[in-house]
């Protein structure tokens, strides 16, 4: 499948539209894939409002069967989408394992909530008035998803609004698009009914701009850049929609006096270098107490430099190439910019075509760029701090604030923590990467307002109603 997936069809018809997917680790040709023009995203939501009532009344039973099989056929065309994922999105091939078993793990997920979608009574002061809230669908709910983990950010806006009874139009980002393309064959094949999922494949600001001005549709899902989840929360609000974004991030890893370093060099590895730091999660300023900070960076340094960086197919590899060229000069540009100021590199620093090396910059200071800015990349920005006071001021210095973690076995420094650092999530002793498919996962500040995820995601993605019973006849003073 390479063109738009409209009620049910696979629809083209402009071959002069297509589009090479390129690797990005040798830059050859994936596939070419039909770029879809405003008018195709009008039929999708067309699509989606025929059927929304239809899905809506569906029972719970009815959908939950639908995403278990979804579940199971993802599993079962494993290796495949595997393959994909690291030939169209420069993916590891034991970050696309992981991405395929977390997928799994959502449908599931989303299954299960197709019973919990639950309201409440309330007491009434009327005589004889029976009070309730009620959830219902909200109908067309559309997603746009981003390139670096295609599979999961998109299939987690589509499993729980189709489990909330909604219907639903997902554009998915134009350098993964045969994975938003294979999210639609999988429900296919799962007996979803034509019109309940369509992907519309194309360039993101002219089929946002259609998805997001018609009226039909609901509520919009974002993950992407903050500058364009601003701009899609200001256009939603003029029109009265629902808006969930998941924006940037600068998520920082403190580690404290008392921390055990080797575990806190694992941590910090694999909290950062994970997809190339292609991730809004990573833990790119990692903030350290002054007390341990040198013998950190000797120990940081030495692994991160055993990092096979190569083919992405070969399992050993951790490094594989980030999406595209033209991101390899702007981050060049940051570390010079933070060495004239001070910094010391101590590895990396330097690129191959899509390749960058993972690279370490030792006395960062709050006046850098590779402090302040999200620069998607493998470049980790070391911090030291004067002690737990300091770390956390250090961490909120950021417009940022989507997820954070601390290393310390003290119970009073990590619930200080846990308190004070201004991010959606706090993960003790564990890396700022962490997410479950039936956990709140959230950000504050420019991170983004909204919350996905399990029982989260159905609270967004129903509207809540009043419904009142009069028992016999009520009393009106006139």
């Amino acid at each position: 499948m390479t063109a738009p997936y409209i009620n049910g069809q696979t629809i083209e018809t402009d071959p002069a539209s297509r589009t090479a997917v390129l690797n990005p680790a040798n830059g050859k040709t994936v596939a070419s894939v039909f770029m879809a023009k405003p008018e195709h995203m009008t039929r999708a939501i067309d699509a989606a409002y025929a059927v929304k009532d239809l899905w809506g009344n569906t029972t719970p039973s009815e959908r939950e069967l639908i995403l278990i099989r979804a579940a199971d056929i993802l599993e079962s065309m494993r290796a495949e989408v595997v393959e994909l994922l690291i030939d169209e999105g420069g993916a590891t091939f034991g970050k696309s394992q992981f991405e395929v078993s977390y997928v799994v793990g959502v449908l599931r997920s989303a299954a299960g909530e197709c019973r919990r979608i639950m309201g409440n009574t309330i007491p009434c002061d009327t005589p004889g008035r029976f009070s309730m809230a009620i959830r219902r669908p909200l109908g067309v709910v559309g997603g746009i998803a981003p390139f670096n983990f295609p599979l999961i950010l998109a299939t987690k806006k589509v499993a729980f609004a189709l489990a909330a009874g909604n219907t639903f139009v997902l554009k998915p980002s134009e350098e993964t698009s045969l994975i938003g393309l294979k999210i639609a064959e999988i429900f296919d094949k799962a007996g979803l009914p034509p019109g309940v999922l369509n992907v519309v494949t194309g360039d993101g600001p002219t089929l946002g701009e259609a998805m997001y001005s018609d009226p039909r549709v609901k509520a919009v899902l974002f993950t992407g850049s903050t500058a364009v989840g601003r701009q899609i929360a200001v256009e939603c609000a003029k029109r009265g929609k629902k808006f969930d974004l998941e924006m940037g991030g600068k998520s920082p890893l403190l580690v404290m006096k008392d921390a055990d370093l080797k575990y806190a060099v694992d941590t910090a590895t694999f909290g950062l270098f994970i997809h190339q730091g292609q991730i809004c999660m990573a833990g790119s300023r990692v903030i350290v107490d002054e007390s341990v900070y040198e013998k950190f960076l000797d120990l940081f340094v030495a692994k991160v430099k055993t990092l096979k960086v190569g083919d992405p197919h070969d399992p050993h590899t951790v490094i594989g190439p980030l999406i595209r060229a033209s991101q390899c000069p702007f981050i060049a540009s940051r570390i010079d910019a933070a060495k004239a100021s001070g910094a010391r590199v101590l590895c990396g620093g330097t690129y191959d075509g899509n390749f960058f090396q993972p690279t370490v910059i030792a006395d960062v200071t709050e006046t850098m760029a590779v402090f302040q800015e999200e620069l998607f990349g493998p470049v980790c920005s070391v911090i030291k701090a004067k002690d737990v006071d300091d770390a956390i001021r250090l961490a909120n210095n950021s417009r940022y604030g989507l997820t954070s973690a601390v290393i310390t076995n003290d119970l009073q420094v990590a619930m200080r923590c846990a308190m004070e650092l201004e991010t959606g999530s706090v993960h003790i002793n564990g890396s700022t990467i962490h997410d479950e498919p039936h956990g709140p996962f959230s950000g504050v500040k420019d991170s983004g307002p909204g919350r996905e995820g399990g029982q989260w995601s159905m609270d967004e993605l129903t509207q809540l109603k009043w419904v009142t019973i009069q028992r016999g006849q009520a009393h009106y003073p006139f």
